[in-house]
């Protein structure tokens, strides 16, 4: 049987790409990494062709991935963390429940009342995710006109409480580190535009590895789910 249309002129198998794309995405591993991983399974494959793959189907991994998310809770805790391109810093705006599952997430250039509008309108319309009841954030000035911004308009109810409670966010917090951890091991930043492919990639992973994603807690469960989101054949 041919590659799935997604996968259509590629040299490699779709199954070879995604246990690729996967693994790079799960473990923190480099380019370089994958490359003697795949030469000892008689595979030659450049780096340069892995990170090629990893641009490409990251992005389609989180577009597939939001029709097959649990629901999230409605107390949000949002949070931005700094991600460095090309010797330039980035803001990653994050947001989860307070069971610490993923609400949305979105690199900017910025870190003002712009860039947090543009965050909680992208985490509000989401398919996975409720209203909110609760959000909580922390000090940082541009959250509240955001959000005071978004119930003039409907984006949000007037009844939603917008609280700055520090031990709320811990949980965030956490996690914001668990994500640099991939980062920080296997990202080459060269671009903005290829840094927020990457991280699309590496916050979908996360939310499988939480158990986000239907039918999918052990690691055979998400192989299987994922090539599914593919179109390839059980």
């Amino acid at each position: 049987m041919g590659n799935p249309a997604e996968f259509k002129n590629k040299h490699y198998k779709a199954e070879i790409i995604l246990l690729t794309v996967r693994w790079y995405l799960r473990y923190g591993l480099t380019y370089r990494h994958l490359v003697e991983m795949m030469a000892e399974r008689g595979l030659t494959i450049t780096h340069t062709t892995i990170m090629r793959w990893v641009h490409e189907y990251s992005p389609k991994l989180d577009q597939k991935l939001r029709k097959r998310l649990k629901k999230t809770g409605d107390s949000y805790r949002v949070d931005e963390t700094y991600v460095r391109v090309k010797g330039k810093w980035y803001y990653l705006y994050r947001a989860v429940d307070k069971e610490g599952q993923t609400i949305d997430f979105l690199l900017s250039k910025n870190r003002d009342q712009l860039a947090a509008a543009r965050f909680l309108k992208k985490a509000l319309n989401a398919e996975h995710t409720v209203a909110p009841r609760v959000i909580n954030t922390d000090e940082n000035a541009s959250y509240a006109p955001a959000i005071e911004s978004a119930k003039s308009v409907g984006a949000l109810e007037k009844e939603v409480e917008h609280r700055k409670v520090k031990y709320l966010n811990n949980n965030i917090e956490s996690d914001h580190r668990r994500v640099k951890k991939l980062i920080k091991y296997g990202l080459w930043l060269r671009s903005f535009r290829t840094a927020y492919k990457t991280i699309r990639g590496y916050e979908a992973m996360h939310m499988i590895m939480k158990g986000q994603m239907k039918n999918a807690k052990t690691s055979l469960e998400q192989k299987r789910e994922i090539e599914g989101l593919f179109g390839l054949a059980a």
